[in-house]
């Protein structure tokens, strides 16, 4: 959607997408929800670690020095869902009525999938939180290997689906294993 103006000054007139995390003088500002109804959102992101060989056969024998990977990292995926408005400036404190990490082991490439599924009865989208639930998951995936490879990759962070608010249903073209 394009409309006039991005709020910046001297773009008044530019077709460009409106961001609305900007006010008429070109200053950041958190989006004035007060005036929406709340409605039931979802939202269910995913993504990709590299681990390699290595990693991912003391993942699956559960012997990492650290401790049990999936376990912590779902335990942070779920940490980093509540905590995304501390973590990205313009998001807003939301009340979650839902949070689940779950684990995908791929072991032919050496990767786990990631996905965090977020739901609340709220104003505003729960995207940013799905999508914190993932990095912060995977993030943790990483940090509790990376004396075994530092090479892992993290990849393909996105998000899959989402429900409710204005926009209404959006499912992205790459599904993966959103259940």
């Amino acid at each position: 959607m394009t409309k006039k103006g991005t709020g910046k000054p001297g773009h008044e007139n530019a077709e460009e997408p409106l961001l609305t995390h900007f006010d008429p003088q070109g200053n950041a500002n958190m989006v004035d929800v007060s005036g929406k109804t709340a409605t039931k959102r979802s939202a269910i992101a995913v993504g990709t670690i590299s681990v390699g060989s290595e990693v991912m056969e003391a993942i699956s024998e559960n012997r990492v020095q650290k401790g049990d990977v999936l376990t912590v990292a779902q335990v942070a995926g779920i940490m980093g869902c509540k905590r995304t408005a501390e973590l990205i400036p313009m998001c807003h404190v939301l009340n979650l009525s839902h949070a689940r990490v779950w684990f995908e082991i791929c072991e032919e490439k050496k990767e786990v999938n990631a996905f965090c599924e977020v739901r609340t009865e709220g104003k505003t989208g729960v995207e940013m939180e799905a999508l914190t639930g993932v990095s912060t998951a995977l993030l943790t995936i990483y940090d509790m290997c990376k004396s075994m490879n530092k090479r892992m990759c993290l990849s393909n962070i996105h998000l899959l689906r989402k429900e409710g608010g204005k926009s209404g249903l959006f499912l992205s073209e790459e599904r993966g294993s959103a259940t």
